[in-house]
């Protein structure tokens, strides 16, 4: 891709206060960061990404999230509570995003080189989304979870979505109906879909805890460096082993999965 053609990508990272397995759990410190902070540094370091927004809630839970985004330079839109996509829509408009990434701020190991990995994908495949994990398929451990769309897709959901769970999560409107878009599932191998490294139950946020403790507080590890690690210690695994992942279909119409 010519760079003096490169579209505008902006990374949007849902944030709010109010999640219901562990309430305050983007604000909860890892090696004395909060995770939030860990999701925003390690996505930085994707070279396709020229801005990230924090898109958090109007609730007044969500003011340390505001005022955590002011503090470190970072920016930060307010909306809608329970309609995400209308608040990732608002936030796509203010920072002029041409593309726009869909991160979550439940994921303090997201990993730079898969973000980079599924926007080259997106650019080369000619699609109007691409996304490393969909309902029937992923090969990336959960928390490395990263979609990408046109703004204009994004606006079409926006004006065309109105089941709850479209507004909810977001992307669903531009994959669940088969032609309704052209929609790539970017694959990985070997196929690490069933790891858990994303923090929803304090069982999950211990296990990240050991991760980061592991590696001395960094937060640039690389995947091959924590599956590395992982594989010397597969007693970490065991920690949040009995965590049920929670989907769309299994939470109600209330925002709850918002990270």
């Amino acid at each position: 891709m010519d760079l003096m053609d490169k579209p505008r990508i902006v990374a949007i990272v849902q944030a709010r206060m109010n999640s219901s397995r562990l309430p305050g759990k983007v604000l909860k410190e890892i090696s004395g960061k909060p995770m939030l902070l860990h999701v925003i540094n390690r996505a930085q370091r994707a070279s396709a990404i020229d801005e990230i927004v924090v898109a958090t809630t109007t609730d007044e839970s969500d003011d340390a999230i505001e005022s955590l985004c002011h503090h470190h330079d970072i920016s930060v839109y307010r909306g809608s509570e329970f309609d995400v996509l209308d608040r990732y829509y608002q936030a796509a408009v203010l920072s002029n995003a041409e593309v726009v990434i869909r991160i979550t701020a439940d994921c303090p190991l997201i990993d730079p080189e898969e973000i980079d990995r599924t926007v080259d994908a997106f650019f080369n495949s000619g699609v109007d989304f691409a996304a490393n994990r969909l309902p029937w398929g992923r090969n990336v451990p959960i928390g490395f979870d990263t979609e990408v769309c046109t703004f204009a897709v994004l606006e079409q959901a926006w004006q065309e979505a109105e089941k709850p769970f479209e507004r909810e999560h977001v992307m669903p409107y531009i994959y669940d109906v088969p032609d309704r878009f052209k929609v790539l599932l970017v694959r990985r191998e070997p196929d690490f879909g069933h790891c858990r490294w994303t923090v929803d139950t304090a069982q999950d946020l211990t296990f990240i805890k050991k991760i980061f403790d592991t590696f001395g507080g960094r937060d640039d590890m690389t995947y091959q460096e924590i599956l590395d690690m992982i594989h010397v210690h597969p007693e970490l695994k065991e920690i949040n082993a009995g965590v049920v992942h929670k989907t769309f279909q299994d939470v109600d119409t209330r925002g709850q999965q918002d990270a």
